[in-house]
């Protein structure tokens, strides 16, 4: 693009910068107001820019990137100037954080970085000479400081709450307000408040906002994500998210992530035996925002491997772990493609694999059948073999349904004694509280059922054991029962 052509781009933008555009005001740090010029805007991009580029400060930008630069500069121009038109007090702060959303909604976020790192250069100049002033676009918080993990403790940095909010509602700034979100994370925050639950404030009041408005159930996962990131992936000086050095680490971590998990004892070592670089490439870290906040905190809570409740899966690692351990037993040729072709099918979430193959795939106990079913006999030893096997299976997410009509009824002899049967009722007791003390490997309650064929006498009682009164040791709460009816009944 020639000089000239860069000038006619220029020209076809409307003017802000005129008496109409002037008649708002701007108010400064020190308090005082100056008419509204978009020039400031154009010359801030522009040391953004230059920074990122390597141009020096006296040379003009290349031609393509002052047409960007101009573009940008009146985008946000217009956004200051219908919220003025609104009502909205511009303030310096506020125009800067449009700025910044604004590079991010256009993809530019190394420039984003460089100007956040010029905002952050400019602030403590004024410090350096006296005068900075409290954030005027979210109120500040006096005397405030964060814990560190170390335990050093520093001021609370009321610019990194909003960077992050802004980053979690880019792209649904027409149905969130991340003021409205940062005014209240600090409002809930208190001296010495730790990072975590910095995160946890911000997602707060994102999961209160999600019945009035449905778009904040995806900022709450984002707000989340972050949790998981500084979970999981190597620590970013930067603190960079849903950009590119955001893949870039996501790929990079994904070998150590296995053999982390190998040499803990999570993973099975057969996984390092996959292409790494192949499977690694394939992964598609911005999969992550597709996950609603019930959806992201399920997974969260119940699926990602964690050692001592440090997550060691980031959501893509999981879908990639369950997809290679689908594949393991491929031949050496085809592993490295299917397990892929598994990745893309449950990654793009058009299917999703039931609870014991997410649990348990690419594990050392790969258990991944989802149900078990059983006839128990009329045999002690063998109805104590069956409960046995239920809290085994139980235990690796599997759940169970039992046939017991073989067990005799109330007041059938019992030939070795020569005493009176309990009849059923009792054992189903013991198999409930089975299902409850192993409630499927400490991950979520025990699933199982119980069948009784109508003819048993005793019918009647099994029909009343989900009953909430009577007598408790015939009650079985936690276990599903059904009449299982013979078509010579019907």
């Amino acid at each position: 693009m020639t000089a000239n052509e860069t000038q006619t781009q220029f020209d076809l933008l409307p003017t802000t910068a005129s008496a109409e555009a002037e008649r708002f005001l701007v108010r400064k740090r020190d308090g005082h107001a100056e008419p509204f010029n978009d020039a400031r805007i154009q010359i801030a991009l522009e040391s953004a820019y230059k920074a990122e580029l390597g141009v020096d400060k006296d040379q003009p930008l290349p031609p393509d990137a002052q047409t960007t630069v101009a573009f940008l500069a009146h985008a946000v121009a217009e956004k200051a100037l219908g919220l003025a038109a609104d009502g909205k007090e511009l303030e310096v702060e506020l125009i800067q954080d449009l700025v910044e959303n604004e590079l991010m909604r256009a993809g530019q976020h190394t420039i984003a970085r460089r100007y956040i790192v010029y905002r952050e250069e400019r602030k403590k100049a004024r410090v350096l000479r006296g005068q900075d002033q409290p954030e005027a676009a979210v109120p500040a918080v006096p005397g405030l400081n964060v814990t560190l993990p170390s335990g050093a403790v520093e001021p609370l940095d009321a610019q990194h709450v909003r960077r992050k909010l802004i980053r979690a509602c880019a792209g649904l700034e027409d149905r969130t307000d991340w003021r409205e979100l940062a005014e209240e994370t600090l409002q809930n925050l208190y001296d010495g408040v730790r990072l975590e639950e910095i995160d946890k404030a911000m997602i707060f009041a994102a999961k209160a906002r999600i019945e009035r408005e449905p778009a904040y159930s995806f900022v709450a996962a984002r707000l989340l994500l972050n949790i998981v990131y500084r979970e999981v992936l190597p620590a970013d000086p930067n603190d960079n998210q849903n950009t590119a050095d955001l893949a870039l680490r996501y790929r990079g971590h994904f070998a150590d992530y296995l053999r982390r998990g190998v040499d803990l004892g999570r993973l099975d070592s057969s996984l390092l035996h996959f292409d790494l670089a192949r499977i690694s490439a394939a992964l598609r870290p911005e999969r992550d925002t597709r996950f609603s906040y019930m959806g992201l905190q399920t997974v969260y809570d119940r699926y990602l491997i964690h050692e001592k409740g440090r997550r060691l899966e980031a959501p893509q690692y999981f879908w990639m772990r369950v997809s290679m351990g689908l594949a393991v037993l491929e031949t050496p040729e085809q592993k490295n493609e299917r397990a892929i072709e598994f990745y893309e099918l449950l990654s793009s979430q058009r299917f999703t694999s039931s609870t014991p193959t997410l649990f348990n795939s690419g594990t050392l106990h790969p258990q991944l059948s989802s149900c078990y079913l059983s006839t128990v006999m009329d045999d002690l030893e063998h109805i104590f073999k069956v409960i046995s096997d239920d809290a085994k299976l139980s235990k690796w997410a599997g759940g169970l349904g039992n046939d017991w009509t073989n067990i005799r009824a109330t007041g059938a002899t019992i030939r070795g004694t020569n005493g009176e049967s309990q009849g059923v009722v009792p054992f189903l007791k013991v198999a409930n509280d089975t299902a409850v003390a192993v409630n499927q490997g400490g991950k979520r309650k025990g699933a199982m059922c119980a069948y009784l064929e109508t003819w048993h006498l005793d019918i009647e009682d099994f029909l009343e054991l989900r009953k909430n009164t009577g007598d408790e040791r015939r009650r079985t709460h936690d276990m599903n029962t059904a009449n299982w009816i013979p078509d010579l009944f019907m």
